[in-house]
């Protein structure tokens, strides 16, 4: 059970206690709201000797598991990782990169090959050549949207990669995920594509997850506001009730702190005022029902606590600078793009 608030403001040792489980909540929190949409992922068999590249993609997170063999994956920056067998990457900016078997390997799209369906969201790409029909590594590799919903703006802090290390205290857990990954990409049941689609998205939240548990690498802003007993509570509760209207005083009274200690410390932490902050994640959660959940404007407004679509529309302008009705039209071309 999470501590009280009361709990939160007492002693070190009984705080650090309470911030702990209160920081789960939040964690958990995060992850409901987490989504990875249009995920489009690929099996896929390289030869002893490839290098694949990956377009840039902004927007839309790719995440990679190497089942068998070994690889190199090369950064925009030129900045160089070793995977081995049972490595997964997290890429949460869809920046280009590459993966080689070696650092001076030519590249080639990995677009250009033809690919097989295997399910609605699963393709099997064969890139061995005719002289290696074996395959030497085989890894899945995965693009999506990647979306925290309210917490968005946490997914700008995270790093350009999240290598895992499996078996160190970051992921706890994720080994018989990727385990599992493995094995349904080398066996084939019936099935398998479905299930390694499942998989991969649990895999990538834990790997969310375990960068959040971990500190989110001391990034300031929001992640020091969810690592302090004096705002959580408030932030747990503006997004779990973006549609009402928070007052100051009820804010700081969710904390058990003064109106004006409470508004200072958001102040400073944050980078802005509690309701403006409010206001903003109210827009934010908008802008992704209207273009992702394509829910009417109507439906919005009264989720977000508006007495009237008008006095919402003139809100979310606003704050956005554009009418709710235009990032509907702005997500039918994309969604038409994805189903290409």
């Amino acid at each position: 059970m999470t501590e009280s608030p009361q709990s939160l403001t007492g002693t070190p040792g009984g705080g650090a206690a309470a911030q702990f489980a209160l920081s789960s909540d939040l964690i958990s929190e995060l992850l409901t709201s987490m989504r990875l949409r249009g995920v489009r992922y690929r099996r896929v068999h390289v030869g002893p000797r490839f290098g694949l590249n990956f377009d840039a993609r902004p927007g839309r997170a790719s995440f990679h598991f190497l089942a068998v063999g070994s690889a190199v994956l090369r950064t925009e920056d030129g900045t160089v990782h070793e995977l081995s067998a049972g490595n997964a990457v997290f890429m949460p900016h869809g920046e280009s990169h590459q993966l080689l078997s070696g650092p001076d390997m030519p590249v080639r799209s990995i677009d250009s090959f033809d690919a097989v369906t295997l399910s609605d969201s699963v393709c099997d790409v064969d890139a061995c050549p005719s002289a290696d029909p074996t395959p030497s590594a085989i890894f899945f590799n995965g693009s999506m949207e990647f979306d925290l919903g309210g917490m968005q703006g946490l997914s700008r802090l995270m790093p350009d990669v999240m290598l895992v290390d499996a078996e160190g205290k970051r992921y706890p857990g994720l080994m018989p995920i990727l385990t599992s990954m493995r094995r349904e990409v080398c066996a084939e049941r019936v099935g398998f594509a479905g299930i390694l689609a499942r998989l991969a998205e649990v895999a990538a939240a834990m790997i969310v997850r375990g960068w959040i548990e971990c500190g989110c690498d001391n990034s300031a802003g929001l992640v020091a506001a969810l690592r302090d007993p004096r705002l959580a509570c408030a932030i747990l509760a503006l997004h779990r009730r973006p549609g009402h209207h928070w007052t100051v005083a009820e804010l700081a009274a969710e904390c058990n702190v003064s109106r004006s200690v409470f508004a200072d410390r958001f102040q400073t932490t944050i980078g802005m005022p509690p309701l403006r902050y409010a206001t903003e994640l109210r827009m934010l959660l908008a802008g992704q029902w209207l273009a992702q959940d394509t829910l009417p404007i109507q439906s919005v407004a009264q989720r977000l606590g508006y007495t009237s679509q008008a006095a919402f529309s003139r809100a979310f302008k606003r704050v956005t600078g554009r009418p709710p009705g235009a990032s509907r039209d702005t997500a039918r071309p994309k969604a038409a793009e994805e189903g290409d």
